[in-house]
Formats: C-alpha cells, structure tokens, sequence
C-alpha cells in the first residue's frame, strides 16, 4: 500500500481584502444617513413647559426660532445669569428681534412669506416679561403668527417645579 502525504500546513489562511472598500462605503453612507446636523448651538438653559394639547408643525423651514432663558453654563460667566435672547447663534436684544425678522422675511421667496411662523422656545422659569416684550417686537413688524415650542406631557407638571 501507499502512503499518503499531508501537505496542508495547520495556519488559517489570509482574510480577503476584496471586500473591505465596499463594508467602509457602506457605513460612511450609514452615518451619512444617520447623522444630524444641528442648525443652532443652544446656548441658554432650555427647559421647554409641558403642555397637553400639543400639535406638530408641517414645515419646518418656514419657521423662525426665538430662544429665551437664562445663559447656559458655558456663557453664564460673560453673559450673566439673567434669562436672554438668543436668535441663530448668538445673544440678542429684544431691538434685535426686528431686524432678524426682517432679514428672515428676505431670505425666503415672496409666495412663502405670508406663511413664516415665529417659533418661541422659552425655558419654562422665564420671566413673562421679557416673553411679552418679544411679542410686542413681533407686533411692530407684523410677526403675527407665534408658535409656543413645548414638551408633550400633563400641564399640571407646569406648577410643580
């Protein structure tokens, strides 16, 4: 009888590299996907109200955000601790409110101005006073259309903090 030869070595062969592009081509697309871009750095404490008869709005891009509330503490040291306005990326005055209404108004095409809404994110330990004075700013420029931004849950919750 013959005897047969083991040639085979005992290693495990090389992992194939052929596929590699297309697993990294398929998570960079995932987190492209996935990803969300942020238009706003929120630099005040937001921490909206809580309502119960809530409705979502349909388009996004026809609305301009309002933020108020103390600064966050990050800016508390050079903005202070009273509650501010922030419009885009940075502190404002209520004066402020109606130019950027206005350069709003013009970044958008004529036939959507009539349905801009001005979105008010106020935290929910904001003074009604500077809410009434950024509502008489929205008046003079014809601003008439305000959402309240709020949280989804019992507004009775409201009166506990």
């Amino acid at each position: 009888m013959s005897k047969f030869k083991k040639n085979k070595s005992n290693e495990l062969p090389a992992i194939s590299t052929a596929s590699l592009p297309d697993i990294v081509f398929m998570l960079l697309f995932f987190f492209m996907v996935a990803t969300v871009m942020r238009q706003n750095t929120l630099m005040i404490e937001n921490k909206l109200p809580v309502a119960d008869q809530i409705e979502k709005l349909d388009k996004k891009d026809l609305v301009m955000y309002i933020y108020a509330g103390k600064p966050s503490a990050r800016y508390s040291a050079s903005a202070g601790n009273q509650p501010r306005i922030q419009l885009n990326d940075k502190f404002a005055n209520v004066s402020d409110i109606k130019p950027f209404i206005l350069a709003e108004r013009a970044s958008k095409r004529e036939e959507l101005v009539p349905f801009l809404t001005t979105a008010l994110k106020v935290d929910g330990q904001t003074n009604m006073g500077l809410v009434g004075d950024i509502k008489k700013e929205l008046r003079e420029v014809q601003a008439l259309k305000i959402n309240y931004t709020t949280r989804t849950g019992d507004a009775t919750d409201n009166l506990k903090q």
